[in-house]
């Protein structure tokens, strides 16, 4: 009978501990919660290097607030864990209830002063100010989010006391607690990766995939013999993919060179390999080589190998910059590694843009080398974002030291870059972060908007590198690391980083996470976007290019910033529509 009553009682007392897990989904919120997450609430809405609009603040803030409480809960339950003084008793209901009002009003402080902070961004980066605030957007995005973030947390809780109490049948209870939140984790990761993100990645792969094999109806493909996709190419038109047609499409004649120049020119050469042009990468890199041989691409005075972004996009405004101080004597060759954007290439793909960058450097290398010295072109090697980081990857100095290129531009590099991270890190004292100065400057020199601190007359070495980066450019100087301490980047902070923005202990990481987002929204010259007058500044360098006067030079770029500034204005458009 004994017996019995216990197990009743048992079964009773299960059953208790059940219902209040589930009673926790609809709980009061924590007190020690609300402070933290109210702090990391108003951290989110201070200064951090990119503008961001009413929503994504929203959600930053909610999430940022999700963050702080989930802090604040842990810290509160390993107090009672611990057993520290008082580590047991109700908080009194009018202390409650002052901490939530101190909550509401430091929050509607920060909703005030949002406008203000972002407004500092917006002239550190030479954008007019906002008067308008949409508060009413921000506060709802917020509260979004956070209970997006609540409700999922508190249900995953309640799991994990289900399973907890199930194993505590048959297992102490502190190993059956263990164990039930180890399941939910289990649970949660392989639910994430097995089933969500193969989903999710197959979308996203179809989606990119039919967009790039898209063509547009007023696009009809090149009638020249010299032009890849042209009825002698050995690459078909539809095989370039839709950003290797708009690269081969859009490069501009002798007539346009020869106008801004002031001299006779030619029209550059571009050679451009699609995912569908071949099966293998070594088999596009091949075929790139074969059709770059075709067009005379190796009579030109300089070549150039370019290895694009992730979904093949080569930005025109680092190729033009050199078409045009050459005069047109250019040949410049690129092939497509992915269909994927770059962050979701870096993510799901990271081996296929290396392997596809080796394997083209390889071809043009290798055949380049065999020519007479006296008779071949100049070699560079150029590449934005991730193209600058697969193409950094695909020079393996101790095999080319011999006969090395001559030099390579590699623009916004992102912070898996591993040489550019270890110049960085290993730079001459005193030189800033976001402005590094590297041993003598005779192998590799960096610069930003307003040129580089090595001057420009100090010798360089049989091979030059330029790394061309902006102190606005979250892509590039994001590091997980600095989620407990504060970056080298802010102290001293470059000049387009403003100078109200401060580090918050992982609030600043989580804001760098949403600057990388938007870094390609940024204004021309800022951020993520490179402005062609930086690429002439970098290319003269690279190149070592002193034929054009201080006036042409000035006119040059002007004019390419502003045909520049007029197509990104015509794709927003075109993308808003």
């Amino acid at each position: 009978m004994r017996a019995e009553i216990a197990d009743r009682n048992g079964i009773v007392a299960v059953s208790r501990k059940r219902a209040a897990a589930f009673a926790r989904l609809v709980a009061p919120l924590s007190p020690a919660g609300l402070l933290i997450g109210t702090a990391f609430l108003v951290a989110s809405f201070t200064p951090s290097l990119i503008p961001r609009t009413p929503t994504m603040q929203g959600v930053l803030g909610g999430t940022a607030f999700a963050a702080g409480y989930a802090i604040g809960v842990f810290l509160r339950w390993l107090w009672e864990y611990l057993e520290l003084p008082p580590s047991r008793g109700r908080t009194p209901w009018r202390v409650k209830r002052a901490l939530y009002w101190l909550c509401v009003l430091v929050a509607l402080w920060a909703l005030w002063r949002a406008p203000h902070w972002q407004n500092h961004v917006r002239a550190a980066l030479r954008m007019p100010a906002e008067e308008g605030a949409d508060s009413f957007t921000v506060a709802a995005a917020a509260l979004v989010a956070f209970g997006a973030w609540l409700a999922l947390t508190r249900v995953l809780r309640a799991m994990a006391v289900v399973f907890s109490l199930s194993l505590a049948k048959v297992l102490p209870r502190r190993v059956a607690s263990v164990l039930g939140v180890s399941a939910v984790l289990v649970f949660v990761i392989v639910l994430s990766n097995s089933i969500v993100l193969r989903i999710a990645l197959q979308v996203i792969d179809s989606s990119f995939r039919q967009a790039d094999a898209l063509i547009p109806p007023d696009t009809a493909p090149p009638i020249g013999a010299l032009q890849t996709g042209g009825p002698q190419s050995l690459i078909a038109w539809e095989n370039l993919g839709r950003m290797g047609r708009r690269f081969v499409s859009s490069a501009p004649t002798a007539t346009d060179i020869g106008a801004l120049a002031g001299a006779p020119a030619r029209t550059p050469l571009r050679v451009y390999a699609g995912l569908p042009s071949a099966d293998s990468a070594q088999a596009r890199a091949q075929l790139a080589l074969e059709e770059l041989k075709r067009v005379g691409g190796f009579a030109r005075g300089a070549l150039v190998i370019i290895t694009p972004t992730g979904t093949g996009w080569v930005d025109p405004a680092g190729i033009e910059a050199i078409e045009y101080l050459r005069r047109g004597d250019v040949a410049s060759v690129a092939m497509q590694y992915s269909y994927l954007s770059s962050p979701f290439s870096l993510l799901i793909e990271p081996e296929y843009g290396e392997e596809s960058s080796q394997a083209l450097f390889e071809a043009i290398y290798g055949y380049w080398r065999t020519l007479p010295r006296e008779a071949r072109p100049r070699l560079y090697l150029h590449g934005l974002s991730l193209g600058a980081l697969n193409s950094e990857r695909s020079l393996e100095l101790f095999d080319v030291l011999g006969d090395p290129p001559q030099g390579a531009l590699w623009s916004g590099p992102p912070f898996a870059a591993r040489q550019w991270r270890r110049m960085t890190h290993t730079r001459n004292p005193g030189s800033p972060a976001w402005l590094p100065q590297f041993r003598d400057g005779r192998f590799v020199r960096f610069m930003n908007q307003d040129g580089s601190p090595v001057p420009t007359d100090a010798p360089w070495g049989p091979m030059r590198v330029m790394y061309l980066q902006y102190a606005s450019d979250a892509i590039t100087f994001f590091d997980h690391r600095d989620l407990f301490s504060a970056p080298d980047w802010l102290h001293p902070r470059g000049p387009d980083v403003a100078p109200q923005m401060r580090w918050y202990p992982v609030v600043s990481t989580m804001q760098l996470v949403l600057d990388m987002m938007l870094a390609d929204d940024a204004p021309m010259g800022f951020g993520h976007v490179f402005a062609p007058s930086h690429y002439v500044a970098a290319w003269r360098q690279v190149a070592g290019i002193d034929n054009w006067s201080e006036a042409d030079l000035a006119r040059l770029s002007r004019t390419l910033d502003a045909r520049r500034a007029a197509e990104i204005a015509r794709d927003e458009d075109e993308g808003g529509g």
